[in-house]
C-alpha cells in the first residue's frame, strides 16, 4: 500500500487572526454560513461581520445546538442549502467544528475552521466524530478532504479557560504513541495509506513540544496572556497533533477514550482528559519502560491531567466499569487493533487497572 500524508490547504495562526477572516475567505464565495454556539457567537459575531463588510461578502449566522449528531448536521444542512451559501465556517470547539466539516461535506461546499479553544486536534482533520443526541460516541465520518482553511486566533484561545488548553495537551499527548504503534504495525492511517516519515516526525515533534513547552504555556494562559510557549502549544495541539493522528493513525488511547464514553461517571470530562488516561493505559498495554511512563505521569500531573480512575470520577464499581470500557474499546472496528499485537478485552481490562494503580502510586509518592 502507498504512503499518504494529508493536511488543510492553508493554516493561519496568530494574535487577532479573526479580524482578517473576510480577506482570507472571500475567494471561497460571496455568502458564508457561520456556525457557533451562543457564547462564541456573541464573542465573535461583530468581528466577523465587520471583516465580511470590509471584504464585501455576506454572512448567514446560525447557532449550534451543542452536539455533533446526525440530527444537528441535517438541521444545519437544510438551512445552508435554503440560504444558498457558498462556504461553511465553524467557529468554536471540537463538536461545532466537526459539525461544520460534516455539513460542508454533505452540502458540497468549502469548509473554513476557526477554533476558539485548543482542546482537541479536530480543526485540521478530514474527520468528524459523530455522537448520539445524548453525547455517546456513535461513529467516525471520514471525509474526502481536509478543511480548505484553518484560522487560529491565539488571542481568543489564550483567554479561554485553562482547562481547555490542558485538555488539548491531553489529546495531543497520545499522538506520537499511537502514531508509532501504527507505524510499527504498518496499519492503514486515517489518510488511507501507510505512515510517511514526515507524518511520524511531526507526531514526535508534537510530543517533544508538549514536554518542553506545556507547563510554561499553562502558566501563561492562567494569566490570560499569549507567549511563545503558548503559540507553540497551540500549534502542537492543533496542527502537529492533527496531522500526526490523521496521517499516522490512532491506536489504544483513543479506543479507550471511546470506551469511557459509555461510563456516566466520566461524562463531565473533556475528550483530552480521557485520552490522557487512555495514553497511560496504552503504555501499560505495550509494556513500555517505566522511564517513558514516568515522563507521561510527570507531564500530566504538572499540567493537571488525570492519571487515575478516581481523578476522572470513577470511584465505585471499578471492576465492572473498567470491564465495560475494555469491552467497548475492543469492538472489532476500534483503533485499538492497530497495535502491533493481538489485543483482548482481558488485556485491556488488566492495563486499565494497572495504569490506575501506577497513577495512584505516583501521586502518593509525589504528594
Amino acid at each position: 500500500m502507498l504512503k499518504v500524508i494529508q493536511a488543510p490547504s492553508k493554516y493561519i495562526q496568530g494574535v487577532n487572526a479573526l479580524v482578517s477572516i473576510g480577506n482570507y475567505v472571500k475567494d471561497l464565495g460571496e455568502k458564508h454560513f457561520v456556525i457557533a454556539d451562543d457564547f462564541i457567537m456573541n464573542l465573535t459575531k461583530e468581528t466577523v461581520e465587520n471583516s465580511f463588510k470590509d471584504s464585501s461578502i455576506q454572512g448567514v449566522f446560525e447557532t449550534f445546538n451543542g452536539e455533533c449528531s446526525k440530527n444537528e448536521i441535517n438541521r444545519l444542512l437544510d438551512i445552508l442549502k435554503t440560504k444558498e451559501c457558498s462556504a461553511v465556517i465553524g467557529i468554536g470547539g471540537g463538536k461545532v467544528l466537526d459539525t461544520a466539516k460534516a455539513a460542508g461535506y454533505y452540502g458540497n461546499i468549502p469548509v473554513v475552521i476557526v477554533p476558539t479553544i485548543a482542546s482537541t486536534d479536530a480543526p485540521t482533520s478530514a474527520l468528524s466524530v459523530i455522537y448520539t443526541d445524548e453525547g455517546v460516541f456513535e461513529e467516525y465520518l471520514f471525509l474526502p478532504n481536509n478543511p480548505n482553511m484553518v484560522i487560529v486566533d491565539t488571542a481568543i484561545i489564550a483567554n479561554a479557560p485553562i482547562r481547555l488548553l490542558v485538555a488539548g495537551m491531553g489529546d495531543a499527548l497520545s499522538t506520537y504513541f499511537e502514531a508509532k504503534a501504527c507505524y510499527d504495525s504498518q496499519a492503514t492511517s486515517m489518510a488511507g495509506g501507510k505512515t510517511t516519515l514526515a507524518a511520524l516526525t511531526l507526531a514526535k515533534l508534537c510530543y517533544d513540544t508538549l514536554i518542553s513547552e506545556g507547563y510554561k504555556a499553562k502558566l501563561a494562559v492562567e494569566q490570560k496572556v499569549s507567549t511563545e510557549a503558548v503559540e507553540r502549544i497551540i500549534e502542537a495541539n492543533t496542527y502537529l497533533s492533527g496531522i500526526g493522528f490523521e496521517s499516522c493513525g490512532l491506536a489504544a488511547a483513543h479506543a479507550i477514550h471511546n470506551g469511557l464514553t459509555a461510563v456516566k461517571d466520566v461524562h463531565h470530562l473533556y475528550h483530552g482528559e480521557k485520552v490522557a488516561f487512555g495514553t497511560l493505559t496504552q503504555l501499560v498495554l505495550q509494556n513500555s519502560p517505566m522511564e517513558a511512563i514516568n515522563e507521561v505521569l510527570e507531564f500530566c500531573t504538572k499540567v493537571g491531567l488525570p492519571v487515575t480512575l478516581a481523578e476522572m470520577g470513577v470511584k465505585e464499581d471499578i471492576e465492572d466499569k473498567s470491564r465495560a470500557t475494555a469491552k467497548a474499546a475492543c469492538h472489532p472496528n476500534e483503533t485499538i487493533h492497530n497495535l502491533p499485537f493481538k489485543v483482548t478485552e482481558e488485556m485491556v481490562y488488566s492495563a486499565i487497572i494497572t495504569a490506575d494503580r501506577i497513577g495512584m502510586e505516583y501521586l502518593k509518592k509525589n504528594s
